[in-house]
């Protein structure tokens, strides 16, 4: 289970616990439109892999060198909160592996791209995207890169935002979001298992 930070993984710890799956992360960014939170020029991820979104990148009208200085901002940033959230530690293994990839939700469905992405030059056995709420766009959009998508919520409106679907919305911090990940270490220790990595 590879859940993207932050609001991703207090969602993918639930899932892993009712599963008893190994809990990793997948860092990934949006590279934002500005003036709308829920738009995306496109996605990075911690692997270097980057899609974009060549709507909107033509509709704004970006130079190359405009497009180029906004991914290295994001890049930057996935660099950063790789160390935070895995130190040194590389890549964790999934070849052959059936992978549930999970966001706590799909706007644009560009972030979640990049993440199929990633972990697909990964060789997995199956990629499952696993979402509480996606917007129709972003379903069919991710639906082109993973193997199945599942989503308990499909909004169909044409301004979606994922926080309209949560009674109480805010933004994980790192601090909730690691915790999370220690919770989950410690019940697998507790249940007799070692994180991945450490078999």
């Amino acid at each position: 289970m590879l859940a993207i930070p932050n609001g991703g993984i207090p969602v993918a710890l639930e899932v892993a616990l009712a599963l008893k799956a190994d809990l990793d992360t997948v860092i990934c960014r949006k590279i934002p439109i500005l003036l709308n939170p829920e738009g995306s020029l496109g996605a990075a991820a911690d692997d270097g892999t980057i899609i974009l979104n060549e709507e909107a990148v033509k509709k704004i009208g970006f130079s190359r060198q405009q497009l180029e200085y906004e991914i290295s901002k994001v890049r930057a940033e996935i660099k950063e909160r790789s160390l935070l959230y895995k130190g040194e530690q590389p890549l964790v293994r999934v070849s052959g592996k059936t992978v549930i990839v999970i966001d706590d939700g799909l706007a644009s469905g560009y972030t979640m791209t990049a993440a199929v992405e990633s972990v697909r030059l990964r060789r997995p056995g199956e990629i499952v995207v696993a979402v509480p709420v996606a917007s129709a766009v972003a379903v069919k959009q991710v639906e082109k890169v993973a193997d199945r998508v599942v989503t308990c919520n499909t909004g169909f409106m044409p301004r979606f935002y994922v926080s309209d679907f949560y009674r109480y919305w805010y933004d994980v911090s790192d601090e909730e979001a690691i915790q999370c990940l220690k919770q989950w270490r410690l019940e697998r220790y507790r249940a007799g298992f070692n994180p991945p990595g450490e078999e």
